[in-house]
């Protein structure tokens, strides 16, 4: 009796550890260059100009249902390149830059500003670092306000990165 109870009670352990364990392809993290991850999440119901880095002001959501602002830091803390993206629905219009606007403005579309959602807080991640690279990201996405914050710093981290790689480029880390 007692080893028939033993082995539930190990299955139901392991249940419960893979439980907490979760999804953490897409799965949104924390601005990791703040500390105050829950202020770095912002949104919106309605469109805004949001001022590039060159402190000019980026196209309104109403004329492009998304436009975006990429500050990527090569080293973590300087901006080394900057890039924009504008779409219409899933078309990149304008002089969008990102890495593969086309993919980048299709993603958006389907999965919209979830993409930047704050984390789940009960989300266990992989001790991972893949690299000191972070990426600033600011602007609108169907009217809708993000600033977040993209680093290689846990398998969380390097799962969200890698599910925008069409507007941040490969998550290719350097330590």
């Amino acid at each position: 009796m007692f080893r028939s109870l033993r082995g539930l009670l190990v299955l139901g352990v392991a249940a419960l550890a893979l439980s907490a364990c979760g999804d953490s392809a897409g799965a949104p993290s924390a601005d990791s260059a703040s500390p105050s991850a829950a202020s770095s999440a912002s949104s919106s119901a309605s469109p805004s100009a949001s001022p590039s880095a060159g402190g000019t002001t980026a196209p309104d959501a109403s004329s492009a249902g998304t436009s975006l602002t990429v500050e990527y830091r090569q080293d973590g803390e300087t901006t080394s390149a900057t890039w924009t993206l504008q779409c219409d629905g899933a078309t990149p219009v304008g002089s969008s830059d990102a890495p593969d606007p086309a993919a980048a403005c299709a993603g958006l579309a389907d999965q919209g500003s979830a993409l930047f959602a704050a984390p789940d807080a009960n989300l266990m991640c992989t001790q991972i670092i893949k690299g000191q690279q972070r990426a600033h990201v600011t602007g609108t996405v169907n009217g809708e306000a993000v600033d977040r914050t993209f680093s290689l710093r846990d398998g969380c981290e390097i799962g969200r990165w890698e599910s925008l790689t069409a507007l941040l480029g490969p998550a290719e880390g350097n330590l």
